[in-house]
């Protein structure tokens, strides 16, 4: 693509890899990092060019967005002798990660202090919008800045969505994920509420998933569930983790949000009997074991 601005990619797993792909496939010159090395092989093979830090990744980039699984994995691909911001001098830098509001607005300052701009853009949808450029772009920051970047997202993603200050899109995909594990605690509670009662599991779920209970994520979930597919598409793991950092952001502003916690409570039950790395449809998966007293 001519005069298309030269973007580094820092981090390729379920989503980033699917991510980047969408790039390298809209003709942008990428280059990619990964922990990993050898996830950056499909990568270049297709066209793009693997560095060895996130600094290398960001050299002469105008773009450069990171998607790594929490705050700790971002402050490592951006801050330090070897992170992006030590040579990503005039790029617009987006973090697309599901990462804490406060560490959003940190990571600006220090992006500002490189004469960066900064914008959070974590993404709604899983792999399958990832991999057909399907994803919601929930972005905080500058909106000059949005306009300089929105042919970039535009290639991953279907919408792009303006909602606030940097920290806003943060925030409310924490929300967002927040009200997903919620749901998915309460739909596993409820699967094991009644294949301990002895209820027809069939006719109850074509009920259930046909009626009120049935969001598009009940259905998901339920349908997983029913194939007893567990393949990540979103590790039981990051759920955890997404609502540790909700209810720590609802902290911060003096409320508590008792469902979330709750659902904290199942979701690192799961974790720690091992369920962490599959898909939260697996959360089902464990409590109807516990349900069954298989475990």
């Amino acid at each position: 693509m001519a005069d298309s601005p030269r973007i580094g990619f820092l981090g390729l797993g379920i989503m980033g890899s699917r991510m980047a792909a969408r790039l390298v496939a809209a003709g942008f010159p990428v280059s990619v990092f990964n922990r990993d090395p050898a996830k950056c092989a499909p990568l270049v093979a297709a066209g793009a060019q693997a560095a060895r830090t996130p600094r290398e990744a960001a050299l002469d980039a105008k773009v450069i967005l990171a998607v790594v699984a929490d705050d700790r994995a971002s402050r490592a691909v951006w801050l330090g002798d070897d992170g992006a911001l030590a040579s990503a001098g005039g790029a617009v830098c987006i973090e697309s990660s599901t990462i804490t509001a406060a560490w959003a607005r940190e990571l600006a300052a220090a992006a500002a202090a490189k004469n960066c701009e900064f914008l959070d853009a974590p993404v709604t949808g899983s792999k399958t919008q990832a991999g057909s450029g399907e994803l919601n772009f929930l972005v905080g920051g500058d909106a000059g800045a949005l306009e300089k970047v929105r042919p970039v997202l535009a290639a991953m993603g279907k919408r792009i969505f303006s909602v606030g200050p940097v920290g806003s899109g943060a925030l409310l995909k924490l929300v967002n994920n927040f009200l997903c594990g919620v749901q998915i605690a309460s739909l596993a509670e409820a699967m094991a509420l009644l294949d301990r009662s002895g209820v027809d599991h069939a006719k109850a779920m074509e009920i259930l998933t046909g009626g009120a209970p049935a969001s598009p994520l009940v259905k998901t979930i339920s349908n997983r569930v029913a194939a007893g597919d567990y393949t990540p598409n979103f590790a039981l793991a990051l759920m955890g983790k997404d609502l540790r950092y909700a209810i720590a952001e609802a902290g911060e502003r003096s409320l508590e949000l008792p469902t979330a916690l709750a659902a904290l409570g199942e979701f690192q039950k799961a974790v720690a009997a091992g369920y962490g790395e599959k898909d939260i449809a697996a959360l089902v998966e464990w409590l109807l074991a516990v349900a069954r007293g298989r475990l």
